[in-house]
């Protein structure tokens, strides 16, 4: 008797198997696309976020190193402003009251 309830099992299991699993599969393939849409979409916005974000930083850095270019630049030319000869001479004259020197005060000295 249990070799006859294992065989109308399994002929009933021949039957059923392949109607019962599709109807079981379905709703679960579905939501698992559904899920995998709300997950893409999330990511998508995520993602948009960062970026723009990031865009927004990249404006910024870049707008501070324009700013020390200009800076660096006009360093630049204030440097080359101070070191110029006559820059140098007018402030030797001024402060320390050094003159060049007149063609009598020059004395050449030979060895």
């Amino acid at each position: 008797m249990s070799m006859d309830r294992i065989e109308r099992w399994a002929s009933t299991l021949r039957a059923e198997w392949p109607f019962k699993l599709r109807l079981r599969a379905w709703p679960i393939a579905i939501c698992l696309l559904f899920l995998a849409c709300i997950a893409s979409g999330l990511a998508i916005v995520i993602i948009t976020h960062t970026t723009r974000v990031q865009y927004a930083q990249l404006q910024q850095l870049e707008q501070e190193k324009n700013q020390l270019q200009t800076e660096w630049g006009q360093l630049l030319l204030e440097e080359g402003a101070w070191s110029t000869p006559a820059r140098i001479e007018q402030i030797s004259t001024e402060r320390l009251d050094m003159r060049i020197p007149d063609v009598h005060d020059v004395e050449v000295i030979r060895p």
